[in-house]
């Protein structure tokens, strides 16, 4: 969530209008270079200037908004509630993979305990299939762990698609709002009253959706 909310964790995607502030630095970052880079040819900075109007924006009309992303991650019911469902699918993997580490350790002791009675065809051929057996577990267990990356980040899409972007959006519209800014890039002043938006969007969310069920990984 809210990093779409990484994860990898937070809802990742951020409305268009929330990545402005970060585009422009980014931009202005990359014009500096490609000036410098670009020196002793083309146009001169003055000459390239003059396609550059005067216009800005007036500070005076600007309505500008706070959201902090890892605060609704945390924060937001139906993120926690999709948090804990991916703990629970962790848990279970990390169960099964205790169990099956010890029986796996339980079959390595008998190899070694064997290796005066078994000629050395059956010793290597026991060995063998042991070592196929612990790369088959170690696969396993990776794809089960990536699939439950998939299923979490799917659901984290569907929550920011289906419920927190239009929320966002609404939040937006009703204040008239000209800029909403990922609240973890920024410093607020203690006289910047109504800035931070964050816990609006999070009592707006917990009403419009508390749960959300994540897909069955596959292997669960």
């Amino acid at each position: 969530m809210a990093n779409k909310t990484q994860a990898n964790p937070a809802v990742k995607k951020y409305v268009k209008t929330g990545i402005i502030a970060a585009i422009v630095i980014v931009v202005a970052a990359l014009g500096i270079w490609g000036i410098s880079a670009l020196r002793g040819g083309g146009a001169t900075v003055e000459e390239a200037m003059e396609t550059v109007t005067t216009d800005a924006a007036n500070a005076a009309d600007l309505r500008i908004a706070v959201i902090r992303m890892d605060a609704i991650q945390t924060d937001a019911a139906v993120l926690k509630d999709l948090a804990a469902q991916r703990t629970k699918y962790e848990n279970e993997l990390r169960d099964e993979l205790e169990s099956r580490q010890k029986e796996l350790e339980a079959e390595k002791a008998e190899i070694e305990k064997s290796q005066d009675v078994l000629s050395r065809d059956a010793l290597q051929r026991r060995v063998i299939d042991y070592q196929n057996r612990v790369n088959e577990l170690q696969r396993d267990l990776t794809e089960r762990a990536q699939s439950i990356e998939i299923a979490f980040q799917k659901a984290l899409n569907d929550i920011q698609e289906q419920h927190l972007n239009p929320i966002i959006e609404g939040v937006i519209a009703k204040k008239n709002l000209s800029m909403v800014i990922d609240g973890r890039f920024t410093r607020l002043g203690q006289n910047a009253t109504n800035l931070d938006i964050t816990d609006e969007i999070i009592s707006a969310l917990d009403k419009k959706v508390s749960k959300i069920k994540m897909d069955t990984p596959q292997g669960f």
